[in-house]
């Protein structure tokens, strides 16, 4: 698998017209979600680039990632005439990356794409890498293909718009990329203060955020080994997501992901020794930012029965990745029944 080309612009135009200009496409295509034809398509059209390109808008939401918006792209591609020498540009978050990557990757068997990312979970996580994908039945990104964007462009001005949550959201997966790395990337990112967010300080952990991932990838694009490091805090954190929905309480893919790798860090805590000091500097970081998410002893069963669903699963075992310590990382291990029970005990315990 090819890999991206990932650029935090300092020019977004001239980049991002650069970016199109080596494609050499026949007709362009931009997707966005309600949102980012409100708020960032504007500055995208400021390229001459796209002065006769076709505008797709599907609603936003992790809601919508789902087969009928996809049909909705693919027809419109169809009706207006894309060839596998279009372009797509996704323009939007984490589920535009994803959507209009599976749905550029399937279209007349693989069209290319541009991902330039509007929030800052979209640049840290699905914009690169070459994951793309749809949720189906409940479960999150259950369809989709490895296949990388040409490019992805971050403009780190987009993320203005954005309010705590949603940056809160994207810090989460920073953080999860610390406690892979080392320990000193590790005291950085817990250094930084969401109260008063600094964009030029962000840039700057955004970049090393997203080189620690490119790494992982380059060594494993389709995650038959250490790429499953990136799943950290991701089997339980998308069982609060998928759980999110069902309850109608619909949490945000970083907090869900914030709230799993507590558990997991639980888990490597009583199955590998990981350290409790780290633990509990991110059950603090958790509490004090995240809140918790509500669910009783009744719905411990509802919850293991989504993880066992999860596409990580290499058997009938839930897959995990663990830490015995910061950067030191234990891919497929399992855990009980119990065990998982314990890590919801835990994270309930407050």
């Amino acid at each position: 698998m090819s890999h991206s080309i990932t650029k935090i612009c300092e020019d977004f135009i001239q980049e991002l017209d650069q970016a199109i200009g080596v494609q050499s496409a026949d007709s362009i295509f931009v997707l966005t979600d309600d949102n980012t034809r409100k708020f960032c398509l504007p500055l995208v059209l400021d390229s001459t680039k796209l002065k006769d390109c076709h505008i797709i808008t599907i609603p936003s939401g992790d809601e919508n990632k789902n087969i009928d918006s996809a049909v909705a792209v693919w027809k419109f591609l169809s009706e207006n005439g894309a060839t596998r020498k279009s372009l797509i540009i996704n323009l939007g978050g984490g589920v535009i990356s994803d959507i209009g990557g599976f749905v550029a990757s399937t279209f007349k068997r693989g069209m290319r794409y541009i991902n330039v990312s509007t929030t800052l979970l979209g640049a840290v996580d699905a914009a690169t890498g070459g994951k793309t994908g749809i949720n189906f039945q409940g479960l999150k990104n259950e369809i989709g293909v490895f296949a990388p964007a040409e490019t992805v462009l971050i403009n780190i001005d987009f993320f203005r718009t954005l309010d705590d949550a949603n940056l809160r959201s994207g810090y989460a997966e920073m953080v999860k990329h610390a406690l892979i790395d080392t320990r000193a990337e590790w005291d950085n990112v817990l250094k930084y203060d969401l109260d008063k967010i600094d964009f030029s300080e962000l840039k700057v952990l955004l970049d090393r955020s997203i080189r620690i991932k490119e790494r992982v990838v380059e060594q494993d694009p389709y995650e038959a080994n250490i790429r499953k490091a990136l799943n950290l805090g991701h089997t339980f954190g998308h069982a609060f997501e998928s759980w999110s929905y069902k309850v109608q309480r619909p949490a945000l893919h970083g907090y869900a992901i914030m709230w799993g790798l507590l558990c997991e860090l639980y888990l490597s805590f009583i199955k590998l020794n990981f350290p409790k000091e780290d633990l509990l500097r991110l059950k603090y970081l958790m509490k004090e930012y995240y809140g918790t998410f509500e669910f009783s002893c009744n719905d411990y069963e509802s919850l293991f029965e989504l993880m066992t669903h999860d596409k990580k699963n290499d058997s009938k075992e839930i897959n995990f990745t663990l830490l015995a310590d910061i950067g030191e990382i234990r891919i497929n291990q399992t855990a009980t029944k119990d065990e998982i029970f314990e890590c919801f005990d835990f994270f309930r315990e407050g």
